[in-house]
C-alpha cells in the first residue's frame, strides 16, 4: 500500500492524551515513512495534532526524507519521561555516529521540525548523559528547525551536529541542561557540533531566544581536532540571556555573530576560548551590532585563539567585571592572538576596566571607540547588619545605606558562611544573581533572616580604559575616546600599562585621553619603540 506525502499521526496510533505511551507508534510511523521515501525518493511529513504525546523510556530513531509537523507551540507537545529506563538518555529523535553510524554518506536529508514543544522536565540519569537532549541529529543535509521550544531537558534542548545547507530559525531554548553542573559537555540551549562536513558548513541560526541553559545559551563546538575549521556558519538576530555563556565559538572558522543581545549571562555575554571537548578556540569570527550588556562577569571574553577576530559596532556595558577580557585557559592554544580588531564599539559603565589584556597579543587595532566611564565597581568595603536589614531570594535590602549607583556591581556579598553575587545596586539594595542559570533564587541554602551581618569588600583602586598585563606587539591605536564621560570618576585612567605589561612598537596617535579621575595614563611599565603623537591628555 502507498504511503501518502503527508500523514496524521493519530490514522499511525498515537493519541496524544498524556498518558498512553506513544513512543512505541511514534518509532513505527517514522520508520513507515521513512521506508516509502526511501522506496520513491518522495519526502513524507508526519503531521501532529494538537495534544500531550508521552514518550516514555525510548528515543526516536529518525530517519531521512521525514518530517515532523505539529499544530504549533503549547498545542503539540512531546513529554519526554524515562523512570523506567535512567540509564538511558531519552531525547526525542536521536540519529549519531555512535549510536546509528551517521556520516557524510549515512545523512539524514530533507527533513523539517517545526510548531511543536518538548518538556523534557521529565528525563532524569542516575548520572549526567549529554545525549539526554531534546532534539539529538547529525548528520543533517538539507535541514529546517523552525517554531520549536524546547525545554527542561536534561543536557542540551536543541543538540543536533554536523548541518549542510540548514536553518535553525525561530527556536525557544528554556532551562536546558538540568544535570550539567555548568563543567560538563553540552547542557546548552543550543548546541552545534561543526566540522563533520568538511571545510564549508552552510548554517544558519536565526531569531532564536535561550534563556536560562546550564552552560551555553548557543555555542558552536570543532568536535575533532584533526578536522579543519569550518566556515560559513551565521548566528543572527539571536537573544541569549541567563545562560552560563551567551554565545560561544568554540572552533569555527568565520562565524558570523550580528544583531543580537547578550543579557545577563554568568560568565560571558560572548565567549571564544578552549572550553569546547576539542580545545580549539574559533578564529577569523566577525560580531557587530551587538548588546552585550548587563552580564555577570564579562562582555566579551576572548582566547586560545591564533586570531583574527573582529568586534565592530557592539554595546558592551554594565557587565560585572570587564567589557573586553583578552585572556588564555591552560590546555588550549596559547600563542599570541594576532589581528584582533576593535573598532567602533561603545564600551562602557562595566565594573572594572572597559578592556583588560591579560593574554599575549599581536597587531592588534583598536580604532574609533568609546570607553566611557567603566570602573563602576567603586565603593569601598562595607559591613552591615541588624535593624533595616532584609533579604530576598534575590536582593539584600540596607535601609540605612547610601551606596554609589552600582558601585558594588560583580562583588561577592557575605552573610555568614553564605555567598552572593552582586548584579548591580542602588543606594540601598542589591539585586542579586541567581545561583545559577534558570534558578530562582541566590541562596541554595536559604534566604538569611532579616538582620544577618552581611559584608562587601573593597573595589579595587585602579580600573583603567584599557588595561595592558601582558606582552602587546605592533598595535595601532587610532581616534579613541577614553574618560568618564558625564560619569562622576569610577575610570581612574585612561590608559594603563601593569609590571606584567608590555607594549612595544606599532602607532598610537589622535585619541582622546582626557576626563578621567585620576590621570589619562599609569605606565609601570613604559612602552618602547613605535609612534606616539596627537593624543589628548
Amino acid at each position: 500500500m502507498s504511503v501518502p506525502l503527508t500523514v496524521d499521526a493519530r490514522e499511525r496510533g498515537l493519541t496524544g492524551d498524556g498518558t498512553t505511551n506513544d513512543q512505541p507508534a511514534f518509532q513505527r510511523a517514522v520508520d513507515a515513512l521513512g521506508a516509502a521515501c526511501a522506496a520513491d525518493g518522495r519526502p513524507r511529513v508526519l503531521y501532529v495534532p494538537a495534544g500531550r504525546y508521552l514518550m516514555l523510556d525510548e528515543p526516536t530513531v529518525w530517519r531521512s526524507g521525514v518530517s515532523l509537523v505539529g499544530a504549533g507551540r503549547g498545542a503539540t507537545c512531546f513529554v519526554l519521561r524515562n523512570p523506567g529506563n535512567r540509564t538511558t538518555p531519552v531525547p526525542l529523535t536521536w540519529f549519531t555516529t555512535a549510536q546509528h553510524g551517521a556520516g557524510r554518506d549515512n545523512h539524514l536529508a530533507d527533513i523539517t521540525f517545526a510548531h511543536f514543544e518538548i518538556d523534557g522536565s521529565g528525563v532524569t540519569n542516575e548520572e549526567y548523559d549529554p545525549l539526554a537532549k531534546g532534539l539529538g541529529l547529525q548528520y543533517v543535509l538539507r535541514g529546517r528547525f523552525t517554531d520549536l521550544y524546547v525545554h527542561d531537558t536534561a543536557a542540551t534542548g536543541f543538540g543536533c551536529d554536523f548541518l549542510q545547507d540548514t536553518v535553525v530559525e525561530g527556536v525557544l531554548a528554556q532551562r536546558c541542561g538540568r544535570q550539567d553542573s555548568g563543567e560538563q559537555m553540552g547542557g546548552a540551549g543550543i548546541g552545534i557540533g561543526v566540522g563533520g562536513w568538511g571545510r564549508v558548513e552552510r548554517l544558519t541560526v536565526t531569531a532564536c531566544t535561550t534563556t536560562g541553559n546550564g552552560t551555553n545559551g548557543i555555542f558552536v563546538e570543532l568536535q575533532n581536532e584533526e578536522w579543519p575549521p569550518p566556515r560559513g556558519i551565521r548566528i543572527t538576530a539571536c537573544h541569549a540571556e541567563d545562560n552560563r555563556f551567551g554565545i560561544s565559538d568554540w572552533g569555527a572558522d568565520g562565524l558570523l555573530v550580528t544583531s543580537s543581545t547578550m543579557l545577563g549571562n554568568h560568565q560571558a555575554g560572548f565567549d571564544v576560548s578552549s572550553q569546547g571537548t576539542t580545545r580549539i578556540g574559533g578564529r577569523g569570527g566577525i560580531v557587530t551590532g551587538c548588546v552585550i550588556d548587563g552580564n555577570v562577569r564579562d562582555g566579551i571574553g576572548l582566547g586560545n585563539t591564533p586570531g583574527p577576530y573582529a568586534f565592530r559596532g557592539n554595546r558592551v556595558s554594565n557587565n560585572g567585571r570587564y567589557g573586553y577580557w583578552e585572556h588564555n585557559l591552560a590546555g588550549g592554544d596559547e600563542e599570541p592572538a594576532g589581528e584582533v580588531v576593535l573598532e567602533a564599539n561603545d564600551i562602557r559603565d562595566n565594573a572594572l576596566d572597559g578592556i583588560r589584556v591579560d593574554a599575549p597579543m599581536r597587531d592588534a587595532a583598536v580604532l574609533d571607540n568609546r570607553i566611557l566611564g567603566n570602573g563602576r565597581r567603586a565603593a569601598g568595603a562595607v559591613e552591615g547588619g541588624g535593624d533595616g536589614v532584609s533579604f530576598s531570594a534575590l536582593s539584600l535590602t540596607d535601609e540605612k545605606a547610601d551606596w554609589p549607583a552600582d558601585g558594588h556591581r560583580g562583588k561577592e556579598v557575605s552573610v555568614g558562611g553564605r555567598t552572593a553575587v552582586v548584579a548591580f545596586n542602588t543606594s540601598t539594595e542589591l539585586a542579586l544573581v541567581p545561583v545559577r542559570p534558570g534558578a530562582d533564587t541566590a541562596w541554595p541554602d536559604g534566604v538569611p533572616e532579616a538582620g544577618s551581618p552581611y559584608r562587601l569588600p573593597a573595589a579595587p583602586g585602579l580600573r583603567a580604559g584599557l588595561t595592558v598585563a601582558a606582552p602587546v606587539t605592533r598595535p595601532q591605536m587610532h581616534g579613541n575616546r577614553i574618560g568618564n564621560g558625564a560619569r562622576a570618576g569610577a575610570q581612574t585612567h585612561g590608559m594603563r600599562i601593569t609590571r606584567d605589561g608590555e607594549w612595544s612598537g606599532g602607532r598610537v596617535s589622535d585619541n582622546d585621553l582626557s576626563g578621567n579621575a585620576r590621570a589619562a595614563t599609569r605606565f609601570d611599565t613604559p612602552p618602547t619603540g613605535g609612534r606616539w603623537r596627537d593624543n589628548d591628555e
